[in-house]
């Protein structure tokens, strides 16, 4: 057979795959092909969306299927034999895989990366490729593993029922740790953002070490019960029998697995300390989850459990490290071992983007002085000062701005799903009650229909903690509107959340990042691909922070008569101290029941708040600004955007004519500059939609006049172009024309447009095609008539 026909699966079939047996390897336990590394990145197009082209490696060599240690990217015989290396070193560092070959069935191209061989790269017969104890070999000297690590880092995943894997970046986490551990490291910080698998990756984790024998008694602890709850009855549900949840303030002796709130374990009396009924050597592993929530802290209860158990090994797991003059995990874990950051979650496809639309209100911007002797709702005189954006809902609420804030979230609601899971993130938890109050006032048909539809969820309120699972979960409808403050800040896995508003002042990078992430997972199966946030106290100014890792896909500024839902075409830390894990702002604790009425004036050691409720207050500004891929802030207008995106991608109006004639498939070059930041369906928005890709890109970035595609259409027609074919022939290809004209030239590329109307009154496919002289011909004729069509550029 000739090898110049074979495709790249042939190659894999007919080369690769036999090779591989010859040098030992175990075709159906060590050898994976076409495996999918990344989901593709959710590319957002005013409302629609859809994904970007997904990574995937030709195939991956495991030494256990937990373990992988080469990589192979194949290329048909007309590439030379190194021509994937580049493709596979990609994937390669990706994965922490050490060995990379690229072959093109011929030979074999090996790059090594641990630095330890004579040479990088040398080629390697079709018969000489390394066997797996081979690799194994080189790889554990790379990694510094003996034969007594080698026994740990060995172990098995667990493996559900479903065939459940660990994600790349999961599994890179999970053996880096196992290896570190294997090693003697005593103390380990993973960072990984909020939606990315944290306790997946924990479990894994101990669940290696523990069937290991190498760590027999274990210890997660959590500062939130919803947190420890998630855990015990999801992701560490294997464990069964082995597994407890430390409560009621008992130690029992009997269990591997222990669970617990460090609240729960601790306290400022000697007597809570529950975790001293254990002795010092007791555990053995200790996995801390949201770590940057006490543990950094050297006064925090976090510190005093972790140097009690200081034998053990201890994990501190984080999307939100916290770096500041009084706490650290750095200082206490070391420098983390792992990072996967929102930035890189989003551009794999794994987290959801997010669009912003921001409100500037007049209060906001000038202040709102009081006129002299002005009383407020409550009888009180209000002090003479300027109340700015910072006072309000604290020092200063004006109730009119509540109900502004209300009738924008509202209007966005019913514009896109009235249905669709939301938190609004308050002040206090007053704020966060006059906030549901004046919900359910703008909501009064959906509160009718179930009074649940907005509920507040702080932890004062035992009624709406008791609803929080029902938020979450998302096969359960009500409740739809959550107002909270801090509760669900942290942990909280709402994963068909489609809406956050921020009307509180943030000023920690740590705990915004929190708040983002309840909105970062990705639910196909209920049309959750992207989250709206809306923000009415500038929150998120801090996405300019260099700290800040995850840029949106659209910021939008609406004025006052403007839809609060962003139009198709748009596309310095301060820590506030030592957190109480489950405090409200405001010094109401989240389960203390304590109310959170009005503060009078005379109540002592409380701040004075004054309620006005004859302040109007108005939407003012509108502006829109974009987040480019690098992360940067973008504010000139879209057009000037495309103009630079694409004239940074082609220097002149011919390398863009040469690029767009070369191109097979049209369709694979527009999705090409839109994976690149050139958004050609928010740019027919706003030039015009009877325009191609083709004319919107001469035109903003080139200068050119545009021409419709019914201009071009026509143009073709009047050229005679058909006049050599026969009568049904040449109604084909005016009905390609047409077609072109509506929908444009991707549609004509399309071979199944030969089975919908009017083609299907002309014959079947096959029959139209024979009309060419068959497939090869037609072809020819269709690029034919894409030249005709652009010819005039």
């Amino acid at each position: 057979m000739n090898n110049k026909v074979l495709s790249e699966r042939d190659i894999c079939t007919k080369y690769i795959i036999p090779a591989l047996k010859q040098a030992g390897w175990d075709i159906h336990s060590q050898v994976r092909e076409e495996v999918t590394l990344t989901q593709g990145r959710v590319i957002v197009q005013g409302n629609m969306c859809k994904r970007g082209r997904q990574k995937r490696a030709d195939c991956i060599l495991y030494y256990k299927h937990n373990i992988p240690i080469a990589l192979i990217e194949a290329k048909d015989d007309t590439h030379a034999v190194g021509s994937g290396m580049q493709q596979a070193l990609q994937y390669a560092e990706m994965t922490d895989i050490p060995f990379a070959y690229s072959t093109n069935g011929s030979g074999f191209l090996e790059h090594d990366r641990t630095g330890l061989g004579r040479t990088v790269e040398k080629e390697l017969a079709m018969d000489a490729f390394p066997s797996p104890g081979n690799l194994w070999e080189r790889y554990c000297a790379w990694k510094g593993l003996d034969a007594a690590s080698r026994t740990v880092v060995e172990q098995d995943y667990y493996v559900d029922a479903g065939g459940k894997r660990p994600r790349y970046y999961q599994l890179q986490a999970i053996n880096r740790t196992i290896e570190a551990v294997a090693k003697g490291r005593q103390r380990i910080l993973l960072v990984m953002a909020t939606g990315t698998g944290k306790t997946y990756t924990a479990f894994q984790i101990i669940w290696r070490l523990w069937k290991a024998g190498t760590k027999k008694r274990i210890l997660f602890l959590a500062d939130r019960n919803i947190l420890v709850d998630q855990t015990r009855t999801n992701d560490f549900k294997p464990f069964g029998q082995a597994m407890t949840k430390i409560q009621h303030r008992q130690a029992d002796t009997s269990y591997e697995i222990y669970l617990a709130l460090y609240q729960a374990i601790s306290g400022t009396e000697e007597e809570h300390n529950i975790y001293k009924q254990f002795s010092p050597d007791f555990f053995d592993l200790i996995v801390v989850d949201e770590c940057h929530r006490g543990s950094a802290a050297e006064d925090a209860a976090w510190h005093d459990i972790l140097s009690y158990y200081g034998s053990a090994v201890q994990i501190g797991m984080t999307a939100t490290p916290k770096e500041t003059r009084y706490v650290s995990n750095i200082n206490y874990f070391g420098e983390p071992l792992f990072m996967y950051s929102l930035k890189q979650g989003i551009e794999d496809g794994f987290l959801a983007p997010y669009k912003v639309v921001r409100f500037d209100f007049d209060k906001d911007i000038m202040g709102y002085r009081p006129e002299k002797d002005k009383k407020d709702k409550l009888g009180q005189e209000v002090e003479d000062r300027i109340y700015n954006q910072k006072d309000f809902d604290r020092a200063m609420v004006l109730e009119q701005r509540t109900e502004l804030v209300a009738r924008k979230v509202t209007e966005f609601l019913r514009q896109t799903d009235p249905l669709a899971k939301t938190i609004i993130f308050c002040e206090d938890v007053d704020h966060a009650e006059r906030m549901r109050q004046a919900m359910v006032n703008h909501n009064p048909d959906q509160a009718a229909r179930n009074p649940r539809y907005v509920m507040r969820i702080t932890g004062d309120n035992p009624e709406g903690k008791a609803e929080l699972d029902n938020f979450i979960d998302p096969e359960s409808i009500h409740p739809v509107v959550a107002t909270t403050s801090r509760l669900m800040s942290t942990g909280v896995d709402a994963q068909t959340c489609k809406l956050i508003v921020l009307d509180r002042i943030i000023n920690s990078m740590t705990e915004f990042k929190q708040i983002i992430g309840r909105g970062t997972r990705i639910r196909e199966d209920y049309g959750k691909y992207y989250f709206t946030i809306m923000d009415f106290k500038k929150a998120t100014v801090l996405f300019a922070d260099p700290d800040f890792d995850g840029e949106p896909v659209q910021v939008y500024i609406p004025g006052e008569e403007d839809p609060p839902v962003p139009p198709d075409d748009e596309t310095g830390e301060e820590e506030s101290g030592h957190e109480s894990p489950e405090e409200d702002e405001g010094g109401c604790p989240e389960g203390s029941g304590e109310s959170s009425g009005i503060v009078y004036p005379d109540a002592p050691g409380r701040r004075i708040r004054y309620v006005v409720d004859d302040v109007p207050v108005h939407v003012v500004a509108e502006r829109v600004q974009y987040y480019g891929r690098d992360g940067r802030l973008i504010t000139e207008s879209l057009k000037d955007y495309t103009r630079k995106k694409a004239r940074s991608e082609f220097q002149s109006l011919d390398a863009f004519l040469k690029t767009w004639s070369g191109a097979d498939k049209k369709k694979a070059l527009m999705e090409e500059l839109e994976e690149r930041g050139v958004f050609l369906d928010a740019l027919a928005q706003e030039v015009g939609r009877d325009y191609d890709a083709f004319d919107l890109i001469c035109h903003v970035a080139f200068d050119r006049p545009p021409l419709t595609r019914r201009e071009r259409a026509e143009n073709v027609r009047k050229k005679d172009y058909f006049s050599r074919y026969g009568e049904k022939a040449r109604a084909v290809l005016d009905a390609l024309l047409d077609k072109y004209a509506q929908e444009g030239i991707t549609s004509i590329e399309d071979p199944n447009i030969l089975r919908v109307q009017p083609f299907d009154r002309l014959g079947t496919p096959m029959e139209i095609i024979e009309l060419f002289g068959g497939r090869e011909a037609y072809q020819n004729i269709l690029r034919e008539l894409e030249e005709e069509l652009y010819q005039a550029a």
